[in-house]
């Protein structure tokens, strides 16, 4: 999944030359928690979240200077080393972007304009679908070797039982680089008969693995 399909493109932006004021009034109108700053030419010159104006905003018993604070431009707080995307890159590298630069937002940017932006919960939400964790299923992970085809022969246990997957993820193995973690969601509420298969198959199965469930 690419980032033009789930960026926002309903964006508010303002002036570096607008005010605090302005800002936090655009955040309360519109429920939103970031402002991308463009310049007279249009073009990204800074980025300011909610955070950015709470920490800008006088406290209530700092009344006497409040208007004066409120009313200074954004050009004072906002950041101007703002990380940007492409409405091409994909989902999973935006999310990396996050992690590596500890930021919540990336506006996207295509021919110097910016045309939407994505946040952190944008991202959260993508995942939750494509992980198929929103919907009804079972989780089963298995350790196996690091080589070519063993998903292959994993799928063909599932697709004896007549089990649909929602979704596969893969994961090192902490305890030896010669190993993965596969994990599977499927759907089924009753995955007994699935793993029972998988363990006659050679299968270490790490999840689930309880008491009196599977052995």
């Amino acid at each position: 999944m690419i980032v033009e399909e789930i960026m926002n493109i309903d964006i508010h932006t303002l002036t570096p030359d607008d005010t605090i004021a302005a800002a936090l009034q655009l955040c309360r109108d519109h429920k939103i928690r970031h402002i991308p700053i463009l310049n007279a030419e249009g073009l990204l010159v800074g980025l300011v979240t909610d955070r950015d104006i709470k920490d800008a905003t006088p406290s209530i018993l700092k009344q006497e200077n409040g208007v004066e604070e409120l009313n200074k431009p954004l050009r004072l707080i906002m950041e101007t080393n703002v990380v940007t995307g492409h409405p091409l890159d994909f989902v999973e590298d935006v999310a990396a972007t996050f992690y590596e630069h500890n930021i919540s937002c990336l506006p996207v940017v295509q021919n110097n304009e910016v045309i939407g932006l994505v946040t952190e919960t944008d991202v959260l939400n993508t995942f939750v679908e494509l992980t198929g964790v929103h919907q009804p299923g079972s989780r089963i992970e298995i350790r196996v070797e690091n080589k070519a085809g063993v998903l292959f022969d994993i799928l063909q246990v599932l697709r004896h039982r007549r089990v649909n997957v929602q979704s596969v993820l893969v994961y090192p193995d902490r305890d030896a680089e010669t190993h993965k973690v596969i994990v599977l969601r499927i759907r089924t509420m009753n995955p007994v008969g699935v793993i029972d298969d998988l363990k006659k198959a050679g299968h270490q199965v790490l999840w689930p693995n309880m008491p009196g469930v599977c052995t």
